[in-house]
């Protein structure tokens, strides 16, 4: 196998055709299928199928693509670590951020690193806490800022910043809380969510649980959509205080007195274990007492029990 092959083979897992992967690829058709023949040959094992007009992974087939996207994100992460190392004052930095980090955190940060280091290219992927999570188990991304991470995660923990989460609505809206109950008002009202997979869909939907309400709700793709949707008045929801702070502050949106909140949702910037190659460390050097962000915690050493007489 090569690697060409390995990339080939992703390219049609990604795309589920030949036609698609070659137009990715910028190769020919005939390309895509020889690479692709020439892999699974050498695997003795078929790794799609046809499907329609498409191709579609086996069950064998998609264990070996996870596989295979960690193998390349990995060997990608060598090169970028070897290059670093030659040329400590170039290199690339590879962040991922999940969509709030990205619109309202990382400019600042990232518009500081370049000044300081210009020579450094910069690669940030965005998505939901679901995408980013892949994209970082997969060695394509150094560093990501996102949520505080699972338990048995296998992360470092470099820096953190406080983040809180509030439910908003327009003016207008909100006027309406004091007639009545609240809570049951809550109820009646329209949630504006973001798709699942995203931490914030994550939150609302635990606050909803807590408050033991079932109410209307409207998925929208975005924060800012939603941002946009609460201030015209379509509903309330759940959201970051850095994400509508110039709002809250020009009277265009009023944080609501809901019990539970505001919730406590610190960014965390993390990586793998081990050493961060030049960029990535340069990076959290740079965050660490900017925009709010602060070492973590160092954990409590546990006492060394006296020794026991003989």
């Amino acid at each position: 196998m090569t690697l060409n092959q390995l990339r080939t083979f992703l390219a049609v897992a990604e795309t589920g055709s030949v036609r698609a992967a070659a137009a990715d690829l910028v190769v020919t058709q005939a390309a895509v299928s020889a690479a692709l023949a020439a892999l699974q040959k050498s695997l003795a094992v078929a790794l799609v199928v046809p499907d329609g007009r498409g191709l579609r992974l086996t069950a064998a087939g998609q264990a070996y693509a996870r596989y295979v996207r960690t193998a390349l994100g990995l060997l990608e992460e060598a090169v970028l670590a070897a290059r670093s190392a030659a040329d400590p004052d170039r290199g690339e930095l590879r962040i991922g951020a999940v969509t709030t980090a990205a619109e309202q955190i990382l400019p600042a940060i990232l518009g500081g690193f370049r000044r300081l280091y210009p020579g450094t290219g910069v690669r940030l992927e965005a998505g939901n806490r679901e995408r980013i999570h892949a994209l970082f188990d997969r060695h394509q991304v150094d560093l990501i800022l996102g949520g505080r991470p699972e338990p048995g995660w296998d992360v470092t923990v470099h820096a953190v910043r406080r983040h809180e989460l509030v439910v908003v609505a327009a003016p207008e809206l909100a006027g309406q809380v004091a007639a009545g109950d609240p809570m049951a008002w809550l109820a009646r009202q329209t949630w504006l969510l973001r798709e699942p997979g995203s931490g914030t869909r994550a939150s609302t939907d635990a606050l909803l649980a807590d408050l033991d309400i079932t109410p209307t709700v409207l998925v929208v793709g975005s924060n800012g959509a939603i941002r946009e949707a609460a201030k015209v008045g379509l509903g309330v929801t759940l959201v970051s205080v850095d994400g509508v702070a110039d709002e809250l502050a020009a009277g265009e949106l009023v944080a609501l007195d809901v019990p539970g909140t505001p919730l406590h949702r610190d960014w965390y910037l993390v990586a793998h274990p081990g050493d961060l190659i030049p960029p990535a460390a340069r990076l959290v050097t740079h965050a660490v007492g900017t925009a709010g962000f602060h070492a973590p915690p160092v954990p409590p050493v546990p006492p060394v029990p006296p020794p026991t007489a003989p």
